[in-house]
């Protein structure tokens, strides 16, 4: 019998129940005798042996169901080498679980903190797949991850529905999108939505060229602008200091919400015009799955079932150039896929006039 384990750790997002399905059904199809274990709570489960024996039927009806039906939480990987409260090490606790109980692999969906601990327990001996799953679209080695294409939905949905309020009023909107790091969130929707302005991490902002920027379409008639900002957006000036000098300059500055606020602010300040921020926050990660991810995630799935069927371990399944591929998760973990400020994207939506405060 071969015995799989499954987790989904990190952040939810909506394609998580999906991409389990295409692992089971696939592994119930192609060998004879398959048990799979789910454990609860991501690596916390695997961590203090908190799982179940999943049936068969557990993965029908799931492919349009948002969440998680295993649950999933946080565990930073910076902490997995620090003993828990109780002086428990992690590590060596999610090898005994394993070893316990005589897993022959362990699937984990997740993104890149995830992906980043399933290649040390890759490193510590243990056979590992991991599948691709972050709204952020982030992880290295492949052109989509699940879950992307289903969060962009709903924030272009949101930046969509503040058009009309934004063009009754005659204001300026801000719509704050997930991503700390990378803005391809942002950047995708705020095109999609038909943004004015578009704000990412990758191209530090200058609040000058934003406040001119919406001056000028005020000049030329336009009743509304829309900024779709990344909540990891950035100015020039705070991108020249060190992580030390902005945290001091923070402590010392006025405390906003969030960036999108701060924002706001300062372009209230430099026009006269009157702004509002709207935050979906987490309706980002909620609801069902896109057709696309849908696909994607069924797609993936399988091929992590044929992986197991040929012993071929340590590897994360990606999708490059509209094919399924196996990357090395020793050449993902660690690294970020950041949108390049030259890249092909950034110079068509400047083409059609989007402002990215550069």
């Amino acid at each position: 019998m071969r015995k799989i384990g499954i987790l989904t750790s990190g952040g939810d997002c909506q394609s998580l129940n999906a991409t389990m399905r295409g692992v089971g059904k696939a592994l119930y199809n192609i060998i004879d005798d398959v048990q799979i274990i789910g454990f609860h709570e991501g690596y916390r489960g695997l961590m203090y042996e908190d799982y179940h024996i999943m049936k068969k039927e557990e993965f029908s009806g799931i492919l349009t169901e948002g969440g998680t039906i295993l649950g999933t939480s946080r565990q930073p990987f910076k902490k997995m080498r620090e003993p828990d409260a109780n002086g428990l090490d992690k590590v060596e606790a999610m090898k005994n679980t394993y070893n316990k109980l005589g897993l022959d692999c362990l699937v984990v969906l997740g993104g890149n903190g995830s992906q980043k601990t399933a290649n040390l327990l890759s490193e510590e001996g243990l056979n590992v797949i991991g599948l691709p799953k972050t709204i952020d679209n982030d992880l290295w080695g492949t052109d989509m991850t699940f879950g992307f294409q289903s969060a962009m939905d709903i924030a272009t949905n949101a930046i969509d529905c503040i058009h009309t309020t934004a063009a009754s009023h005659g204001r300026v909107f801000i719509v704050e999108i997930m991503g700390h790091k990378v803005g391809w969130l942002t950047l995708h929707a705020g095109i999609a939505g038909g943004a004015d302005i578009i704000l990412i991490p990758e191209i530090p902002y200058d609040i000058e060229v934003v406040a001119k920027a919406i001056k000028k379409r005020e000049k030329a008639g336009k009743r509304f602008s829309i900024i779709a900002v990344a909540e990891g957006a950035i100015s020039k000036e705070d991108a020249a200091l060190t992580k030390k000098e902005r945290k001091k300059k923070k402590e010392k500055e006025v405390k906003y919400p969030s960036i999108a606020y701060e924002i706001g602010a300062k372009i209230e300040e430099l026009t006269g015009q009157e702004i509002r921020v709207t935050v979906p926050g987490h309706m980002q990660r909620g609801g069902s799955p896109c057709p696309y991810d849908r696909v994607l995630s069924t797609r993936l799935g399988a091929v992590a079932a044929n992986l197991i069927l040929n012993k071929e371990y340590g590897y994360l399944v990606g999708v490059k150039n509209g094919e399924t591929v196996k990357i090395p998760l020793k050449d993902v973990a660690g690294k970020l896929k950041m949108v390049s400020p030259d890249s092909s994207i950034i110079k068509e939506a400047k083409l059609v006039g989007i402002n990215f405060g550069d």
